[in-house]
C-alpha cells in the first residue's frame, strides 16, 4: 500500500469537528443536542446579500480575477476606511475564506522549519495551517487567571530565534473572546519592528466588541506598514460562513505580489460568493447593533450560569462569541465524548469543543472546553444546566 506523507500523519484533527460522528450517533438514538462546539452563528444572513445572488443575471459563472473583483476590493477598502483603516484596493487580495488567507500568508513569509510565535490558546486550525506549511508553532501561554490577556512582552522576546518570522494574534480572540487593547498592539508592533518580523492579525471578529470597548487594528498602527498582515472574512460578520470569502490585507507591496502568486495558483475566489459579499457591505449599522446586543445578552447569561457551577472557572470575553471554561475534570476530550455517548437530561445533551486542541503545548488545556454562545438565551441556560448535571454524574 502506498504510504501517507509524514505531513499528512502529523495533521491534527479538528477539536471542533472530530466529535461529529458521536453526535450523529447520539441523534440516531433519539437525543437532542445543544451545539456549543462550533462558531456557526444562528443570526440570519443579511437579506441584501442573499437577494444579490438570487437577482444576479450571469450567463456564465466565470472565473473572477485571482486577487478578487476590483469593484469588490474597492468597496472593501471603503468599508475599512469607516474603521479608520486606510488601505487601497491594491492592498487587498480576496481569498477563499480567512483560512486560505492565512495559508497564503504562511506560504509567502515562511519556509520549511521557520517559526511563528502565537499566544495560546489559539484558533485550533493555526496548528493545521502550520503543519501544512511545514512551519513550527512556538507558543507563549496566556492564562485564564488574567482573562487571557497578552503575556508579558518579555516572554515573546525570549522565544525569538533566527528562524522566527512572525507573531500571530487573533483579535478579538477565538477561542478566548479576549480583545487586545491599543497598548498591547503597540507593544507587539515595537517588538516586530525591533526584530524585523511580520505581525499577522486575524481580525475576523472585528465588529463583535462589548462593554464599550473598541477594536484597534494592526493596520491602524503607524510605522508598521512593512510588517502588518491583516486576515479578514465575511463568515462571522454577516453570518455567511458558507460563502467562503475572506481577504488578506497589507501595505507591504512585495508581500502582496507574493500572495498574488499563490492566489493565481488556485485561480480565483468564488464568483457568486463575491457577489453576495459585495452586497453585504451595504448592510446597515442597525443590523450590527442588534447582533451585538444579542451577543452581549447571551454572553452575560452564559457567564452568569457557568459561575454558578462549583469547580468551574470561566474567563469573561470582551469580544467574538466564545469563552473558555475550566472544568473539574482531568480530560475534556473524554468528557466531551462521554456527554454524547452516555449522558442526557430528559433526552437532551450538549456538544462542546475540548480546549486541548487550541493549544500546541502538550498537556495544557486538558481540563478546559471552548463554548460558542451562538444559541438563544433559553437554550444556553438549558445547556449549562445539562453541563452542571453532567459534571456531577461524571465525577461520581
Amino acid at each position: 500500500m502506498p504510504t501517507i506523507s509524514k505531513k499528512g500523519q502529523k495533521m491534527p484533527a479538528s477539536p471542533i469537528r472530530k466529535l461529529v460522528p458521536y453526535a450523529e450517533e447520539a441523534v440516531k438514538k433519539g437525543k437532542s443536542i445543544y451545539y456549543l462546539n462550533i462558531g456557526q452563528p444562528d443570526i440570519k444572513t443579511p437579506k441584501i446579500a442573499l437577494q444579490a445572488v438570487r437577482e444576479s443575471n450571469l450567463d456564465v459563472l466565470a472565473y473572477s480575477r485571482s486577487e478578487g473583483s476590483e469593484i469588490y476590493r474597492q468597496k472593501i477598502s471603503t468599508y475599512y476606511s469607516k474603521h479608520h483603516i486606510n488601505v487601497t484596493h491594491d492592498d487587498i487580495v480576496v481569498t477563499t475564506g480567512g483560512s486560505e488567507a492565512l495559508l497564503f500568508a504562511f506560504g509567502s513569509i515562511m519556509d520549511i522549519d521557520d517559526e511563528i510565535i502565537i499566544p495560546e490558546p489559539f484558533y485550533a486550525n493555526y496548528n493545521g495551517f502550520s503543519t501544512a506549511s511545514g512551519v513550527k508553532v512556538v507558543p507563549v501561554i496566556s492564562k485564564i487567571e488574567n482573562n487571557f490577556a497578552l503575556p508579558p512582552i518579555e516572554e515573546f522576546e525570549k522565544l525569538i530565534t533566527p528562524k522566527t518570522k512572525a507573531i500571530l494574534i487573533c483579535n478579538p480572540g477565538n477561542p478566548t473572546g479576549y480583545l487586545y487593547s491599543k497598548e498591547e498592539i503597540q507593544k507587539l508592533a515595537a517588538i516586530v519592528k525591533k526584530h524585523d518580523l511580520f505581525l499577522i492579525a486575524d481580525e475576523v471578529y472585528r465588529e463583535f466588541t462589548y462593554d464599550g470597548n473598541t477594536h484597534y487594528s494592526v493596520m491602524q498602527e503607524t510605522g508598521l506598514e512593512d510588517h502588518a498582515i491583516m486576515i479578514d472574512s465575511v463568515s462571522k460578520r454577516y453570518s455567511m460562513c458558507g460563502a467562503r470569502v475572506g481577504c488578506l490585507v497589507s501595505k507591504n507591496k512585495t508581500l502582496i505580489q507574493t500572495v498574488l502568486k499563490f492566489a493565481q495558483a488556485r485561480l480565483s475566489p468564488p464568483t457568486l460568493a463575491q457577489i453576495a459579499s459585495e452586497a453585504a457591505l451595504e448592510t446597515p449599522q442597525s443590523y450590527f447593533n442588534d447582533v451585538i446586543e444579542e451577543y452581549v445578552e447571551r454572553r452575560n447569561t452564559l457567564i452568569t450560569e457557568l459561575q454558578k457551577i462549583e469547580g468551574v472557572k470561566v474567563a469573561k470575553p470582551k469580544g467574538a462569541f466564545y469563552c473558555i471554561a475550566e472544568l473539574p475534570v482531568k480530560n475534556s476530550d473524554d468528557f466531551a465524548q462521554w456527554l454524547l455517548e452516555h449522558f442526557d437530561v430528559n433526552g437532551e445533551t450538549i456538544m462542546v469543543a475540548p480546549a486541548g486542541g487550541f493549544y500546541s503545548t502538550p498537556g495544557v488545556g486538558l481540563n478546559q472546553i471552548r463554548i460558542a454562545y451562538v444559541l438563544k438565551e433559553e437554550s444556553l441556560i438549558k445547556a449549562v444546566n445539562i453541563l452542571k448535571e453532567a459534571l456531577k454524574a461524571y465525577n461520581d
